[in-house]
Order: structure tokens, then C-alpha cells, then sequence
């Protein structure tokens, strides 16, 4: 909104109106307001939370400083919603495809998480939402990502395209020379980025090509499923983090920068064509969305680090995941998620295979068996022994370590 009022303002020369088209300064300006909502306001939502006795009920699964969480205000993540939207509000501009698709995707993950907390909490449903209906959620965002994704107009991509031009004849020549010279050119696409392979661009539309030559027609059926598995299994991963005070928060945030500056990169044609990746218009404004997205995660920490004031619930978790597979998939960088979200990966990888591995034992020797003392993995450590802030700081530090390398596929490949 105040875009567009600068905008204007700058259209009347007022001096300094102008800062407000730098993507830069806006993104910037939503960290610093995000920052003051989740940390000034804050407070003042962690009362209400506790006036409507909004108080995680935790099931004693002998963990040490367990109990002591009792009736720790949760939901929390209402904080993290307002912190993320209204700064984007504010600051982005509103008529950005991708914009508008992160804002329904906060909103629709968030409203699913609050649904799963309002019956654990107020209905004293300890199971929350059932899962099926959490998958119909998540997959109901994930066609609607992935059907914005292949067929808006906006969402393009812009390829240089190599041509040859003749240059004037130069004094003291008697012939015109020839010279290389390049132009963007933009189409729809479905490629995508592979990390740590030279030529890095791949198009989904390849594992079609047998249908002939009208197979680009029959993509988006291969499209959609792949934009609701990363949906799907990015959000999960997210929730499943969310065990111990502040790890889900703080790996949210990591993950954040690492998404921003891909969508920094990605969106200024300057940088693209310096590291020979793909050139996506309009994609930078999704850095303030981002920008107010690690504002957030920084900002509740704030209240949710050891010993944790509020809990984030499905209300926080759901979304965060959410918008870190919608941001990924924007910028065609799904497939580097796996080593970017390592800690969301292996979270959910050592909850299936504790599950697959105990029902296997259970047929064969008629006693189940775990892998792991308890899932997801972060429980284990628990169980070791070793204190929660120990672990949650060694987990920030191997997110940090697979940001870092995200950040490098950029040029090692």
C-alpha cells in the first residue's frame, strides 16, 4: 500500500519518494516492521493467548522439562502470520503474481494449522485436525500454486538469445564487420534449476516428449503433482521440526535468507546473466515478502527461545513450510530444497522410517522395534540426554552449513 502512495508522491517530486522502488529498501523496511510486531506486540498477544487459556496440553512421553511446558500458551503463530502479512502489505506491491500467491498460501496453510490447534485446544481433541483432512488442505494450496504457477500469464521466464548483427564500417576498412550480441527473451516455461550440474536448467516437459510433438500440452499433468508433493512434504517437514522451543522458528529463518537471496538474484537481470542462471521478471519483489518472513521468525523467537513464553502450533508450522515450498518453486529452485531444508528432510525421513521399521518387526517377530529412541529425530537427542538449547544450536549450525552450500550451487557447477 505505501508503495503505491510513494509512487504517487514521487510522481509529484516529492524528494526522497523515489527509495520506495528500490526492492532493497522495502525489503529492508518489512524486516525492521515485522521485528516490531512479533517483538512489541508480542507480548500483548501472548496475554490474550493465556486470558483465553490457550495452553499446550503435553502428553508425558518421559522427556526431561516436559511437564514443566504445561499450559505454555500456544497458537502462537497468529504472531507469526501478522508479522509476515502485514508488513507485505505495506511495503510490496500488490498487483505481483507471485506476491498474491504467497499471501493465499500464508492465509490457506495458516487457516488449516488454527482449525488443527482450535480443536486440540478448545475441543481438547489431543489429535487435532484428523490427516486426511490436513492432506486435502495441503494439496487444495498445492493445485492452486501449481496451476498459478504454469498457466498466469506473469509467470514467465526471460533466456538470452544469441544473434548476430553487422556493424558499420569503420575509416580505413572497406568491409562491415559482424559482432555477437544477445536478447532477452521471455516465454512460459516449466524449467527448473538442478544444483551442481553445469547446464543446470531442466524442463519438466522432458519426461513427456514421447507423446510427440504436442506433449507441452499435457505438461501441467505432470506439473500440479510435483508443485503438492513439494507442498506437501516441505509443510510437514516444517511441523515436524516444530519439537522443542525455537528449532522450527530458527531453521524457518535460515532457510528464509537462503530463499532470498536466490529471489534477489533470480529477479535482477544484472545478476542473472553474471551467474548464468535463470532470469525470472517480477520474482525480486517476493524478497520483501521474504524479508518479513525471516523478520518473523526472528521476532518470535524472541518469546519462543528456551524456555519458550508461546509455541507457534500448527498455526505457524503449516504456513512456514507452505511458504518456503511456494518461494522455492517461484524461483525454480525445488530440487534444491532436499539439501536447503536438510533439517526438514531429515526430520520427516527419521519419523517414516521409525514408523515402517517398527510395523516391519512387529509382522516378522511379533514385537515392534525403533531405529531411533523416539521421533522425530530431535527427540532422540532428548532422550540422550542432551539438553534442549544444545540441540536446537547444533541443528541452527548444520541449517547455516546447508544454506551455505545452497548458496554456492549458484556458482560451483
Amino acid at each position: 500500500m505505501l508503495y503505491y502512495l510513494f509512487e504517487y508522491l514521487n510522481q509529484l517530486d516529492l524528494p526522497g519518494a523515489g527509495v520506495f522502488r528500490y526492492i532493497s529498501f522495502r525489503a529492508a523496511m518489512a524486516v525492521i516492521t515485522s521485528l516490531i510486531i512479533s517483538m512489541v506486540f508480542g507480548k500483548s498477544i501472548i496475554r490474550l493467548l493465556q486470558r483465553q487459556q490457550v495452553g499446550e496440553t503435553v502428553r508425558d512421553l518421559g522427556l526431561k522439562g516436559q511437564i514443566e511446558k504445561q499450559g505454555t500458551p500456544t497458537m502462537g503463530g497468529l504472531m507469526i502470520l501478522a508479522s509476515i502479512i502485514i508488513p507485505t502489505l505495506l511495503f510490496a506491491r500488490l498487483d505481483n503474481i507471485y506476491i498474491l500467491l504467497l499471501l493465499v498460501s500464508t492465509v490457506w496453510l495458516g487457516a488449516i494449522g488454527f482449525i488443527d490447534d482450535y480443536i486440540k485446544v478448545f475441543k481438547k481433541n489431543k489429535e487435532g485436525l484428523q490427516g486426511k483432512f490436513k492432506i486435502v488442505g495441503q494439496v487444495g494450496i498445492g493445485i492452486i500454486a501449481g496451476a498459478v504457477l504454469y498457466f498466469h500469464d506473469d509467470v514467465v521466464i526471460k533466456e538470452k538469445v544469441e544473434q548476430e548483427v553487422v556493424a558499420e564500417a569503420q575509416q580505413g576498412s572497406d568491409q562491415n564487420k559482424s559482432k555477437d550480441t544477445f536478447t532477452w527473451e521471455e516465454h512460459r516455461s516449466t524449467k527448473t534449476t538442478i544444483p551442481f550440474i553445469k547446464d543446470n536448467e531442466f524442463d519438466y516437459g522432458w519426461f513427456l516428449t514421447w507423446l510427440g510433438d504436442n506433449y507441452k500440452d499435457y505438461v501441467w499433468l505432470l506439473y500440479i503433482p510435483v508443485v503438492i508433493i513439494v507442498v506437501t512434504a516441505v509443510s510437514n517437514g516444517a511441523n515436524m521440526t516444530d519439537g522443542i522451543d525455537g528449532l522450527a522458528a530458527g531453521t524457518s529463518g535460515i532457510i528464509g535468507l537462503g530463499l532470498g537471496i536466490f529471489a534477489f538474484v533470480s529477479g535482477n537481470y544484472i545478476f542473472a546473466d553474471y551467474l548464468n542462471i535463470m532470469y525470472i521478471p517480477e520474482s525480486g519483489e517476493m524478497v520483501i515478502f521474504i524479508g518479513a518472513f525471516i523478520g518473523a521468525c526472528i521476532g518470535f523467537l524472541w518469546y519462543n527461545s528456551h524456555p519458550a513464553q508461546v509455541f507457534m502450533g500448527d498455526t505457524g508450522s503449516l504456513a512456514l513450510g507452505g511458504i518456503i515450498a511456494v518461494v522455492a518453486l517461484a524461483i525454480r529452485k525445488e530440487l534444491i530444497l532436499p539439501m536447503l531444508c536438510g533439517v526438514f528432510l531429515v526430520e520427516n525421513l527419521s519419523v517414516m522410517l521409525q514408523v515402517s521399521y517398527f510395523k516391519y518387526t512387529k509382522k516378522k517377530y511379533g514385537e515392534g522395534r525403533r531405529i531411533f529412541k523416539m521421533s522425530p529425530i530431535h527427540h532422540h537427542y532428548q532422550k540422550l540426554g542432551m539438553h534442549e538449547s544444545k540441540i536446537v544450536t547444533r541443528f541452527w549450525i548444520v541449517g547455516i552449513i546447508l544454506a551455505v552450500l545452497s548458496i554456492v550451487t549458484l556458482k560451483l557447477r
